[in-house]
Protein backbone atom coordinates (compact mmCIF):
# COMPACT_ATOMS: atom_id res chain seq x y z
CA UNK A 1 0.00 0.00 0.00
CA UNK A 2 2.79 1.96 0.59
CA UNK A 3 4.67 1.24 -2.23
CA UNK A 4 1.37 2.36 -4.68
CA UNK A 5 1.40 6.01 -3.24
CA UNK A 6 5.19 6.62 -3.71
CA UNK A 7 4.90 5.70 -7.56
CA UNK A 8 2.23 8.16 -7.94
CA UNK A 9 3.17 11.36 -9.43
CA UNK A 10 3.13 14.25 -7.93
CA UNK A 11 0.36 17.00 -8.47
CA UNK A 12 2.90 19.60 -9.40
CA UNK A 13 4.35 17.26 -12.26
CA UNK A 14 0.70 16.34 -13.24
CA UNK A 15 -0.38 20.05 -13.55
CA UNK A 16 2.98 20.86 -15.19
CA UNK A 17 1.80 18.22 -17.95
CA UNK A 18 -1.47 19.28 -18.60
CA UNK A 19 -0.35 22.68 -18.59
CA UNK A 20 1.94 22.03 -21.44
CA UNK A 21 -0.71 19.80 -23.26
CA UNK A 22 -2.70 22.68 -23.35
CA UNK A 23 0.06 25.03 -24.73
CA UNK A 24 1.06 22.32 -27.51
CA UNK A 25 -2.68 22.16 -28.39
CA UNK A 26 -3.02 25.89 -28.69
CA UNK A 27 0.26 26.59 -30.36
CA UNK A 28 -1.38 23.79 -33.34
CA UNK A 29 -4.78 25.56 -33.32
CA UNK A 30 -2.93 28.88 -33.84
CA UNK A 31 -0.62 27.29 -36.86
CA UNK A 32 -3.43 25.76 -38.68
CA UNK A 33 -5.11 29.47 -38.06
CA UNK A 34 -1.93 31.52 -39.26
CA UNK A 35 -1.94 28.73 -42.23
CA UNK A 36 -2.99 30.36 -45.76
CA UNK A 37 -5.81 28.37 -47.65
CA UNK A 38 -4.44 27.66 -51.05
CA UNK A 39 -6.80 29.77 -53.00
CA UNK A 40 -8.20 27.92 -55.98
CA UNK A 41 -7.49 29.61 -59.58
CA UNK A 42 -10.18 30.92 -60.96
CA UNK A 43 -10.61 29.83 -64.22
CA UNK A 44 -11.18 32.68 -67.21
CA UNK A 45 -14.75 32.31 -68.59
CA UNK A 46 -14.13 32.24 -72.09
CA UNK A 47 -16.87 33.99 -74.18
CA UNK A 48 -18.38 32.51 -76.71
CA UNK A 49 -18.93 35.15 -79.35
CA UNK A 50 -22.33 36.04 -80.54
CA UNK A 51 -23.75 34.05 -83.23
CA UNK A 52 -24.41 36.08 -86.46
CA UNK A 53 -27.50 35.13 -87.93
CA UNK A 54 -27.98 36.43 -91.88
CA UNK A 55 -31.46 36.03 -92.87
CA UNK A 56 -31.27 34.91 -96.88
CA UNK A 57 -34.31 35.64 -98.66
CA UNK A 58 -34.62 32.74 -101.05
CA UNK A 59 -35.52 33.21 -104.61
CA UNK A 60 -39.58 32.83 -105.61
CA UNK A 61 -40.14 30.14 -107.18
CA UNK A 62 -40.92 30.89 -111.37
CA UNK A 63 -43.05 28.84 -113.35
CA UNK A 64 -41.27 26.43 -115.23
CA UNK A 65 -41.88 26.87 -119.19
CA UNK A 66 -42.62 23.34 -120.64
CA UNK A 67 -40.51 23.26 -123.88
CA UNK A 68 -42.26 20.57 -126.45
CA UNK A 69 -39.72 19.78 -128.79
CA UNK A 70 -41.09 18.30 -132.21
CA UNK A 71 -39.40 16.56 -134.37
CA UNK A 72 -38.55 18.15 -137.79
CA UNK A 73 -40.77 17.27 -140.56
CA UNK A 74 -37.99 15.03 -142.51
CA UNK A 75 -39.33 14.24 -146.35
CA UNK A 76 -38.08 10.48 -147.10
CA UNK A 77 -35.40 11.28 -149.68
CA UNK A 78 -35.92 9.98 -152.95
CA UNK A 79 -35.06 6.86 -154.43
CA UNK A 80 -31.62 6.52 -156.34
CA UNK A 81 -32.46 5.72 -160.37
CA UNK A 82 -30.25 2.36 -160.90
CA UNK A 83 -27.49 3.06 -162.69
CA UNK A 84 -27.67 1.19 -166.01
CA UNK A 85 -25.07 -1.35 -166.48
CA UNK A 86 -22.33 -0.13 -168.37
CA UNK A 87 -21.39 -1.74 -171.54
CA UNK A 88 -17.55 -2.32 -171.93
CA UNK A 89 -16.32 -1.56 -175.69
CA UNK A 90 -14.54 -4.54 -177.12
CA UNK A 91 -11.75 -4.10 -179.18
CA UNK A 92 -11.80 -4.66 -183.18
CA UNK A 93 -10.34 -7.83 -183.18
CA UNK A 94 -8.10 -8.40 -186.28
CA UNK A 95 -9.55 -9.92 -189.28
CA UNK A 96 -8.59 -13.23 -189.50
CA UNK A 97 -10.55 -15.86 -190.95
CA UNK A 98 -13.67 -15.92 -189.07
CA UNK A 99 -15.15 -18.59 -188.73
CA UNK A 100 -18.78 -18.09 -188.68
CA UNK A 101 -20.53 -19.77 -185.70
CA UNK A 102 -23.76 -18.70 -184.56
CA UNK A 103 -23.85 -16.14 -181.78
CA UNK A 104 -25.46 -17.11 -178.47
CA UNK A 105 -28.81 -16.53 -177.31
CA UNK A 106 -28.53 -12.84 -175.73
CA UNK A 107 -30.27 -13.23 -172.04
CA UNK A 108 -33.23 -10.47 -171.41
CA UNK A 109 -32.05 -8.35 -168.63
CA UNK A 110 -33.65 -9.07 -165.36
CA UNK A 111 -36.01 -6.35 -163.98
CA UNK A 112 -34.55 -4.35 -161.29
CA UNK A 113 -36.64 -4.76 -157.99
CA UNK A 114 -38.27 -1.42 -157.04
CA UNK A 115 -36.87 0.18 -154.32
CA UNK A 116 -38.57 -0.45 -150.79
CA UNK A 117 -40.03 2.98 -149.24
CA UNK A 118 -38.80 3.90 -146.27
CA UNK A 119 -40.73 5.44 -143.79
CA UNK A 120 -38.97 7.27 -140.95
CA UNK A 121 -40.27 6.62 -137.59
CA UNK A 122 -40.64 10.82 -136.58
CA UNK A 123 -39.39 10.64 -132.44
CA UNK A 124 -42.24 11.25 -130.09
CA UNK A 125 -42.53 14.60 -128.83
CA UNK A 126 -40.35 15.11 -125.02
CA UNK A 127 -40.90 17.22 -122.65
CA UNK A 128 -38.77 18.58 -120.41
CA UNK A 129 -39.01 20.30 -116.98
CA UNK A 130 -36.63 22.32 -114.57
CA UNK A 131 -35.89 20.97 -111.28
CA UNK A 132 -38.33 21.62 -108.91
CA UNK A 133 -35.81 22.74 -106.27
CA UNK A 134 -34.49 26.16 -107.65
CA UNK A 135 -30.93 26.79 -107.49
CA UNK A 136 -29.23 28.38 -104.67
CA UNK A 137 -27.97 31.77 -105.69
CA UNK A 138 -24.39 32.36 -104.65
CA UNK A 139 -24.21 34.46 -101.60
CA UNK A 140 -23.01 37.73 -102.37
CA UNK A 141 -20.71 40.01 -99.52
CA UNK A 142 -22.32 43.10 -99.40
CA UNK A 143 -20.37 43.89 -96.40
CA UNK A 144 -17.53 45.77 -98.53
CA UNK A 145 -19.97 47.69 -100.82
CA UNK A 146 -21.53 48.82 -97.84
CA UNK A 147 -18.39 49.65 -95.51
CA UNK A 148 -17.22 51.89 -99.03
CA UNK A 149 -21.24 53.41 -99.51
CA UNK A 150 -20.64 54.60 -95.62
CA UNK A 151 -17.20 55.78 -96.10
CA UNK A 152 -18.44 57.75 -99.21
CA UNK A 153 -21.10 59.11 -97.14
CA UNK A 154 -18.90 60.31 -94.11
CA UNK A 155 -16.46 61.49 -96.50
CA UNK A 156 -19.30 63.74 -98.35
CA UNK A 157 -20.44 64.43 -94.91
CA UNK A 158 -17.25 66.23 -93.81
CA UNK A 159 -16.61 67.86 -97.57
CA UNK A 160 -20.28 69.57 -96.57
CA UNK A 161 -19.24 70.08 -92.85
CA UNK A 162 -15.92 71.67 -93.90
CA UNK A 163 -17.57 74.21 -96.71
CA UNK A 164 -19.78 75.09 -94.64
CA UNK A 165 -17.12 75.92 -92.01
CA UNK A 166 -15.41 77.72 -94.18
CA UNK A 167 -18.52 79.78 -95.38
CA UNK A 168 -18.99 80.47 -91.65
CA UNK A 169 -15.61 81.43 -91.06
CA UNK A 170 -15.64 83.57 -94.38
CA UNK A 171 -19.00 85.33 -93.21
CA UNK A 172 -17.13 86.25 -89.82
CA UNK A 173 -14.01 87.27 -91.58
CA UNK A 174 -16.85 89.63 -93.86
CA UNK A 175 -18.32 90.71 -91.52
CA UNK A 176 -15.87 91.34 -88.78
CA UNK A 177 -14.43 93.44 -91.82
CA UNK A 178 -17.18 95.51 -92.37
CA UNK A 179 -17.35 95.94 -88.49
CA UNK A 180 -13.75 97.66 -88.57
CA UNK A 181 -14.94 99.75 -91.95
CA UNK A 182 -17.65 100.73 -90.20
CA UNK A 183 -15.88 101.52 -86.84
CA UNK A 184 -13.15 103.66 -88.54
CA UNK A 185 -15.60 105.26 -90.68
CA UNK A 186 -17.47 106.36 -87.44
CA UNK A 187 -13.73 107.70 -85.89
CA UNK A 188 -13.02 109.52 -88.87
CA UNK A 189 -16.63 110.80 -89.20
CA UNK A 190 -16.42 111.91 -85.44
CA UNK A 191 -12.34 113.02 -85.54
CA UNK A 192 -13.42 115.38 -88.54
CA UNK A 193 -16.81 116.53 -86.38
CA UNK A 194 -14.24 117.21 -83.44
CA UNK A 195 -11.98 119.15 -85.87
CA UNK A 196 -14.76 121.15 -87.04
CA UNK A 197 -15.90 121.61 -83.81
CA UNK A 198 -12.87 122.76 -82.53
CA UNK A 199 -12.35 125.20 -85.41
CA UNK A 200 -15.53 126.58 -85.09
CA UNK A 201 -14.95 127.12 -81.74
CA UNK A 202 -11.68 128.48 -82.48
CA UNK A 203 -13.25 130.92 -84.65
CA UNK A 204 -15.83 131.56 -82.29
CA UNK A 205 -13.18 132.21 -79.71
CA UNK A 206 -11.36 134.10 -81.62
CA UNK A 207 -13.95 136.53 -82.82
CA UNK A 208 -15.54 136.64 -79.48
CA UNK A 209 -12.26 137.78 -78.58
CA UNK A 210 -11.42 140.25 -81.07
CA UNK A 211 -14.83 141.40 -80.77
CA UNK A 212 -14.09 142.10 -76.37
CA UNK A 213 -10.61 144.05 -78.18
CA UNK A 214 -12.81 146.03 -79.80
CA UNK A 215 -15.42 146.27 -77.03
CA UNK A 216 -12.50 147.27 -74.62
CA UNK A 217 -10.98 149.71 -77.17
CA UNK A 218 -14.42 151.24 -77.94
CA UNK A 219 -15.22 151.44 -73.99
CA UNK A 220 -11.49 152.79 -73.22
CA UNK A 221 -12.10 155.49 -75.98
CA UNK A 222 -15.64 156.44 -74.82
CA UNK A 223 -16.49 158.20 -72.12
CA UNK A 224 -20.88 157.34 -72.70
CA UNK A 225 -21.74 156.55 -69.18
CA UNK A 226 -23.57 152.74 -69.07
CA UNK A 227 -26.45 152.66 -66.76
CA UNK A 228 -26.32 149.65 -64.10
CA UNK A 229 -28.60 148.31 -61.72
CA UNK A 230 -28.10 148.15 -57.82
CA UNK A 231 -27.33 144.71 -58.30
CA UNK A 232 -23.97 145.91 -60.41
CA UNK A 233 -22.58 148.27 -57.37
CA UNK A 234 -19.89 147.39 -55.79
CA UNK A 235 -18.86 149.23 -52.67
CA UNK A 236 -15.11 149.93 -52.16
CA UNK A 237 -16.01 152.01 -49.51
CA UNK A 238 -19.46 152.73 -48.58
CA UNK A 239 -20.65 156.45 -47.35
CA UNK A 240 -21.07 157.54 -44.18
CA UNK A 241 -24.60 158.37 -43.74
CA UNK A 242 -26.08 160.05 -40.97
CA UNK A 243 -29.53 162.20 -40.12
CA UNK A 244 -28.93 166.12 -40.21
CA UNK A 245 -29.78 167.72 -37.09
CA UNK A 246 -31.26 170.53 -38.75
CA UNK A 247 -34.25 168.09 -40.31
CA UNK A 248 -34.24 166.40 -36.79
CA UNK A 249 -35.92 169.70 -34.81
CA UNK A 250 -38.70 169.49 -37.33
CA UNK A 251 -39.46 165.54 -38.04
CA UNK A 252 -40.51 163.12 -35.16
CA UNK A 253 -39.05 160.61 -33.64
CA UNK A 254 -39.54 157.17 -35.29
CA UNK A 255 -39.90 158.30 -38.87
CA UNK A 256 -38.44 157.43 -41.90
CA UNK A 257 -37.17 159.64 -44.89
CA UNK A 258 -36.26 157.42 -48.18
CA UNK A 259 -34.67 159.17 -50.80
CA UNK A 260 -33.93 158.12 -54.20
CA UNK A 261 -30.23 159.28 -56.04
CA UNK A 262 -28.94 158.52 -59.49
CA UNK A 263 -25.08 158.64 -59.07
CA UNK A 264 -22.29 159.33 -62.05
CA UNK A 265 -19.32 157.06 -61.26
CA UNK A 266 -15.69 157.11 -63.03
CA UNK A 267 -14.09 154.66 -64.69
CA UNK A 268 -12.09 155.01 -61.44
CA UNK A 269 -15.24 154.26 -58.97
CA UNK A 270 -15.18 157.61 -57.87
CA UNK A 271 -18.74 159.13 -57.93
CA UNK A 272 -18.66 162.52 -60.17
CA UNK A 273 -22.49 163.62 -60.03
CA UNK A 274 -25.25 163.18 -57.88
CA UNK A 275 -28.89 163.86 -58.38
CA UNK A 276 -32.05 163.15 -56.72
CA UNK A 277 -34.44 161.05 -58.74
CA UNK A 278 -36.83 160.62 -56.15
CA UNK A 279 -36.89 162.87 -53.18
CA UNK A 280 -37.99 162.10 -49.57
CA UNK A 281 -40.26 165.12 -48.41
CA UNK A 282 -37.60 166.43 -46.40
CA UNK A 283 -35.36 169.14 -48.51
CA UNK A 284 -32.83 169.09 -46.32
CA UNK A 285 -32.28 164.98 -45.95
CA UNK A 286 -32.28 165.57 -49.63
CA UNK A 287 -29.36 167.88 -49.84
CA UNK A 288 -27.85 165.82 -47.14
CA UNK A 289 -28.13 162.88 -49.13
CA UNK A 290 -26.31 164.33 -51.95
CA UNK A 291 -23.59 165.63 -49.48
CA UNK A 292 -22.81 162.28 -47.71
CA UNK A 293 -22.92 160.13 -50.56
CA UNK A 294 -20.08 161.69 -52.02
CA UNK A 295 -17.55 160.43 -49.57
CA UNK A 296 -18.06 156.74 -50.68
CA UNK A 297 -16.38 155.00 -53.57
CA UNK A 298 -17.28 152.36 -56.16
CA UNK A 299 -15.26 149.21 -57.80
CA UNK A 300 -15.43 150.40 -61.43
CA UNK A 301 -18.15 149.52 -63.63
CA UNK A 302 -16.68 146.73 -66.34
CA UNK A 303 -18.00 146.25 -69.66
CA UNK A 304 -16.42 143.32 -71.58
CA UNK A 305 -13.79 143.41 -69.42
CA UNK A 306 -12.80 147.18 -69.82
CA UNK A 307 -14.09 150.12 -67.09
CA UNK A 308 -16.16 152.50 -67.94
CA UNK A 309 -18.28 155.63 -66.87
CA UNK A 310 -21.88 154.03 -65.43
CA UNK A 311 -24.93 155.62 -63.69
CA UNK A 312 -26.61 153.44 -61.14
CA UNK A 313 -29.54 154.64 -59.19
CA UNK A 314 -29.53 153.71 -55.22
CA UNK A 315 -32.24 154.45 -52.52
CA UNK A 316 -31.54 155.50 -48.87
CA UNK A 317 -33.11 155.30 -46.34
CA UNK A 318 -32.82 157.54 -42.94
CA UNK A 319 -34.40 156.95 -39.33
CA UNK A 320 -35.08 159.73 -36.94
CA UNK A 321 -33.67 159.53 -33.64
Amino acid sequence: MSSTILDAPSPKLTLAAAVVVVGLHALTVAALVAMKVPEKPVEAKIQTPPIEIELVTLPQKEPVAVVEQEAPNVQPAPPKPKAAPIVKAQPKPIKEPVIKEKPPKAMPPKKAAPPKKVIEKQPDIIKTEAPKTPATEPKVDTQAADEQRKAEERRRAEERRRAEERRRREQEQQKAEQEARDRAAAQEAERLAAEKAAKEKAEALAAQQAAQRAAQAKAAASNTPVNFTASNADWASPPRLSFPERAARNALSGDTFNVVLVLRVNKQGGIDSVRVSQPSGNPIVDIAAQRQVRSGKFKPFTQNGVPVVGNVTLAFSYDVP
